[in-house]
């Protein structure tokens, strides 16, 4: 679920920029619009319809748009990528901005990380003498 919501927000972010009349702006609305259900295309349009923008980012665990503080259980859902929420209080499609800094960045190759290393106990090392 989190492809489609961040096919939405690149969909978002072409419409409401100014050169939405080029072509080629308008090729790459064409085809992110195929790419969502139709489903949550509809309910995103009409969002749009209304003037508002159809999804927003959570920040801190609060809808950027309405300033209201989520549920727990909305933000788990969302960083679990299982499901798409939307605000109970705006109506907009709910992304987190890690998301969306993932979803605007270049893919960058994953770091490995160092495998941690412990320092024996105390009474392990008087037990050992």
């Amino acid at each position: 679920m989190k492809h489609v919501m961040a096919t939405l927000l690149r969909l978002q972010t072409l419409e409401m920029g100014d050169d939405v009349e080029s072509p080629a702006v308008s090729q790459s609305i064409a085809e992110l619009r195929a790419k969502i259900p139709p489903q949550i295309l509809g309910h995103y349009d009409r969002m749009m319809a209304r003037g508002k923008k159809g999804i927003a980012i959570v920040r801190n665990g609060v809808c950027r748009e309405c300033h209201v503080k989520l549920a727990i259980g909305a933000l788990q859902v969302l960083r679990h990528g299982t499901d798409i929420q939307i605000c109970g209080n705006c109506g907009r499609y709910l992304c987190l901005e890690e998301d969306v800094a993932t979803a605007v960045s270049a893919p960058v190759a994953p770091a490995i990380p160092k495998p941690r290393t412990r320092k024996p106990k105390k009474a392990a090392l008087e037990h050992a003498r």
